[in-house]
């Protein structure tokens, strides 16, 4: 290699990642092999087992200082074995949630479970990137996966119309992204994050400098559904199958912030720390968009579309906060938004998939037909809205909790603080019309009980047990979430 230190190319720390993607292109060759239409559905359970020994895999990492490999390209450290464990543990119950709805799915199921593996080699490169090329790749090959995903069903118009409406404005926020890196690059000479960080004090005052900041972060907001580029979430939400909908809104989300935390406090630290108010600002207009636009839907999956942006706006808080405990909240608040967010969508496929709408009519009389599916998307429901004791109430705490610690320093957090409760308020009426039709709505056409396969209840129960155990037993998680926080956040 021309002399080049071998260290600087250490294969080894990217084991993970080579497995997950070795296992895509398996799933693909023994699909070749497999006869009849039930047995490639089937296929689904081998991935998500595959996953399963990745994720005991992962473990070998232990905790200790970062390494990196390929010339500082890719660091492994706590914050990235976070939310890789994060991410397979997500992709693991959205392969099970595949396999149920498999039957939806006319052809190609063996092609869907292979994306739904490249999409997560993305998202797991996303963790570990530590260098502005590394970052475009790993969000492109997200990004492109899901351009399939959200349109795998071509026999449905909704679906085709999501993933246009998906490349369409996918390609918009990679422009941005790509032209943001190019002016970074171009006045700091730099793609390494340390070098950036190195860099930037000195052009803090240089304006394409700053729009090249500017511009990547709104690339990045398109990936965790912000202000100002959120408006393509309920429609795609809505259009996509229901796996792809799941692994959007919790994967793609997650690697959006691991990504935004990564530039904003190893690269750029400097000017982050300058842009307090503006951060404040795309917080609390997130919130207000997300809360008041989803309180006239009667779609549960557009719902869950406009609660995706009010929770980007709540994760935001954390990022305002600039600390620690900021940071820490949103690793913690990922945690227990995974299960909710998981737990909701698998009800919807159960119950919903073979239904041309996603209404709340659909969940009528739930409670009678499928006592366990409406006491699991009763718990989504709360968690999501921050009641106690469930994951979500001790998540928003927290990020209250950092930024009404910066109060002293920017008065604005007060005012945040305000707003992120005003949407909480609002949450608990629409979260609460869900609940309402599962209970109290008696016009349901079908009675009949609803059968929930052994994986689906096995799904369930470790939804149920990830919103409890994160909830009443958050010590641990938030243990892990606090080492991650303190590899990333600048020194105040």
């Amino acid at each position: 290699m021309g002399g080049l230190d071998l260290n600087t190319m250490n294969y080894s720390l990217i084991g993970l990642e080579l497995m997950v993607a070795l296992l895509g292109l398996l799933v693909l060759l023994v699909d070749l092999w497999t006869p009849g239409l039930q047995a490639k559905r089937n296929l689904g359970y081998f991935a998500a087992a595959g996953l399963g020994l990745v994720l005991l895999a992962s473990f070998r990492y232990g905790s200790a200082d970062p390494q990196f490999a390929f010339n500082h390209m890719y660091v492994m450290d706590d914050m990235a074995l976070f939310f890789k464990r994060f991410f397979l543990i997500a992709t693991i119950l959205v392969l099970l949630l595949a396999v149920e709805f498999s039957d939806v799915i006319v052809t190609g199921i063996s092609e869907y479970y292979a994306i739904i593996l490249f999409a997560l080699t993305g998202m797991m490169f996303s963790a570990s990137a530590n260098d502005l090329s590394l970052m475009f790749v790993s969000v492109e090959l997200i990004t492109v996966s899901f351009y399939v995903l959200t349109s795998f069903q071509r026999n449905k118009v909704v679906s085709l119309e999501a993933g246009v409406k998906y490349l369409i404005q996918g390609g918009v926020s990679s422009a941005l992204m790509v032209y943001g890196i190019a002016l970074v690059y171009g006045m700091s000479t730099k793609l390494n994050f340390a070098d950036i960080s190195a860099a930037a004090p000195g052009l803090i005052g240089n304006k394409l400098f700053l729009l090249g900041i500017l511009l990547i972060l709104m690339g990045l907001s398109f990936k965790i559904a912000s202000f100002p580029i959120q408006m393509w979430a309920p429609d795609v939400y809505q259009g996509s199958p229901t796996p792809s909908t799941a692994l959007l809104a919790v994967g793609s989300k997650a690697a959006g912030f691991a990504l935004m935390l990564r530039f904003l406090f190893t690269a750029v630290p400097a000017v982050t720390q300058l842009w307090v108010k503006p951060f404040i600002v795309i917080s609390a207009l997130t919130i207000l968009y997300g809360n008041l636009c989803a309180i006239p839907q009667r779609n549960l999956k557009r719902l869950l579309g406009y609660s995706s942006i009010s929770n980007a706006g709540y994760l935001m808080i954390g990022i305002a906060a600039m600390s620690n405990s900021g940071i820490s909240a949103i690793l913690y608040y990922l945690g227990g938004y995974l299960f909710a967010v998981l737990a909701a969508f698998t009800v919807i496929c159960v119950v919903m998939r073979h239904l041309d709408t996603a209404d709340f009519s659909g969940l009528n009389g739930l409670h009678h037909r499928s006592p366990l599916l409406a006491t699991t998307l009763t718990m989504a429901m709360v968690s999501l809205a921050g009641i106690p004791p469930l994951a979500g109430f001790f998540g928003k705490f927290l990020l209250l909790k950092s930024i009404i610690e910066e109060g002293p320093l920017h008065r604005s957090c007060y005012w945040l603080t305000a707003i992120a409760l005003f949407g909480v308020v609002v949450s608990i009426y629409y979260y609460f019309g869900v609940i309402k039709a599962i209970y109290w709505s008696k016009d349901a056409p079908d009675m009949s009980p609803i059968p929930v396969s052994l994986p689906m209840r096995l799904a369930v129960t470790v939804c149920i047990v990830g919103m409890l155990v994160l909830g009443l037993y958050p010590d641990a998680i938030q243990g892990l979430a606090d080492n991650a926080a303190q590899l990333v956040a600048f020194a105040k």
